[in-house]
């Protein structure tokens, strides 16, 4: 199933050839955003000024026959998740909290993405702080799958897969704590990937969990992920966790190799299928596609072994520790004293305003996280909890370490099931947080990984995600990879039915 829509690389082609303008390709992005938005409520707030004077520039440097000089992207549109600082917006994480919030600087990402001439057509939904997994938890409104709207997206990032699902925009930006970006890709029918830790800058990301927050695209074929990824990646001195090579590659380049049908380095590639994704828990049709994945793997002549990672179902349990312990230690800022909601009226003393602000300003499932974070970190806790969960993560690296000796990448399902209802999860807090078990591990060891679409569920219809998984760094083989897969099974730049009509031309 493939639709009429352009690529990323095709509307910056057609933009730099001329056969197409920046500000006529937005036009008809913001009427894709009016006449779909309503249905889908991916975006919080729309950016247009400044999308139409990026739009313009670019326009003008190709009317000045100065287009060789317009940079990767330049004039292709592009939304960025609301936890992200953009100049002069707002940026409120989805929380009453930042409601009135208006961000004073750029993010190191924002600031490359302007640098590239690429319109911010806007800011998107998310669940509270980027704690979800399925966007249901934004202060404001639901997002809804495109695929089908009584279903949710995936979360945390669901409004940045589902406006590149629905077609209102060809690239996002989200983040990935724990599966943000990937979770929410699979359910969408869409590729989203997340770097190795630092490869990104986190600067002017909102911090959930520091050491596992990593800024990740979305797109909808591997190529433009590749491509946004070359726009986006980078040392950056503002990040003390920044620690990208001074030169990166060509990921563009390396993703249409395609894995050279499969070899790396003239040897034939290895795959290691993550063991444990089987019966109970994994849906039948879930298990149907990814075992279709797997002979697809050896159709293409690749070498598959089952591979079993000590930990790596247990890291559930490690991640919802220490992520909610960086939490706790992370949004003790929003206090009601510096900026964002301050309760103040008939409060006594400063310990008076702070509760008052964090009751009103927080949602359920925030509190629910500091509390669990604050009780890990507690006195007579920390080394039972906290300390045993990085024992655990150390565990889980070293377990992967010693799979890289005998593979070259992994892979699995990247949700256990496809998009479920909205509301089905919401009464049972463990059930929702198992739709990450497949997507933490590669947070707690900063590894790269993507998800791609495999096949859909025979049943519903709806997309299923394959998750590939490679060392630290080697984002070129992880592209490579995905791209020789995504031609061969042919799903790529899917948007659902509904909303294929209205077309962006170039």
């Amino acid at each position: 199933m493939s639709t009429a829509l352009p690529t990323a690389l095709e509307l910056a082609s057609a933009i730099a050839t001329g056969s197409q303008t920046a500000s006529a390709v937005l036009d008809e992005h913001f009427a894709r955003i009016e006449a779909h938005d309503s249905e889908i409520q991916a975006f919080l707030s729309l950016n247009k000024d400044q999308a139409y004077a990026t739009a313009q520039s670019v326009d003008d440097t190709v009317k000045a026959g100065n287009a060789s000089t317009l940079p990767l992207l330049a004039g292709v549109p592009i939304a960025i998740k609301d936890n992200l600082n953009v100049t002069g917006t707002k940026t409120t994480c989805a929380s009453k909290m930042l409601e009135s919030y208006v961000s004073p600087y750029d993010a190191t990402v924002i600031t490359k993405i302007k640098a590239h001439q690429m319109p911010i057509v806007g800011k998107t939904n998310l669940d509270e702080f980027a704690m979800g997994s399925s966007c249901e938890k934004s202060a404001y409104h639901p997002t809804y799958n495109p695929w089908d709207t009584a279903c949710v997206p995936g979360g945390s990032s669901g409004g940045s897969a589902a406006c590149v699902s629905a077609g209102m925009v060809t690239l996002s930006l989200g983040s990935d704590t724990g599966g943000s970006v990937r979770q929410p890709a699979s359910l969408c029918g869409i590729v989203g990937l997340k770097p190795t830790y630092g490869l990104v800058s986190r600067y002017g990301l909102v911090a959930f969990a520091s050491s596992l927050d990593q800024v990740s695209p979305f797109a909808r074929t591997v190529e433009d992920t590749a491509a946004i990824l070359q726009v986006i990646a980078g040392k950056d001195a503002h990040d003390m966790t920044s620690s990208a090579p001074s030169v990166l590659p060509d990921y563009v380049a390396s993703a249409q190799a395609g894995a050279l049908g499969m070899q790396l380095a003239g040897k034939r590639l290895r795959v290691g299928i993550v063991d444990g994704f089987e019966g109970e828990g994994i849906q039948a049709g879930t298990q149907k596609a990814v075992t279709e994945a797997i002979a697809r793997f050896e159709g293409l002549g690749a070498d598959v072994k089952r591979i079993s990672l000590t930990g790596f179902q247990e890291a559930i349990a490690a991640y919802y520790i220490i992520a909610t312990a960086e939490a706790s230690s992370n949004l003790a800022r929003f206090d009601g004293v510096r900026y964002g909601l301050s309760e103040r009226e008939g409060v006594e003393n400063v310990y008076d305003m702070f509760a008052k602000t964090r009751a009103k300003g927080f949602g359920a499932e925030v509190k629910r996280r500091i509390l669990l974070g604050s009780f890990a970190l507690s006195a007579g806790y920390y080394d039972a909890y906290y300390g045993k969960a990085q024992l655990a993560r150390k565990v889980l690296a070293q377990s992967f370490n010693q799979a890289w000796q005998d593979v070259d990448v992994l892979i699995c399902p990247t949700s256990p099931s496809v998009a479920f209802k909205l509301g089905e999860k919401n009464d049972d807090p463990i059930s929702m947080y198992l739709s990450d078990v497949a997507t933490i591990p590669a947070n707690l060891v900063g590894i790269p990984a993507l998800s791609l679409p495999c096949g859909f569920d025979e049943a519903t219809g709806l997309p299923i995600g394959l998750q590939l998984m490679v060392p630290a760094w080697e984002e070129e083989k992880l592209l490579a990879i995905a791209f020789a897969f995504q031609e061969a099974v042919g799903l790529k730049n899917l948007v659902p039915p509904a909303f294929q009509a209205l077309k962006v031309s170039v």
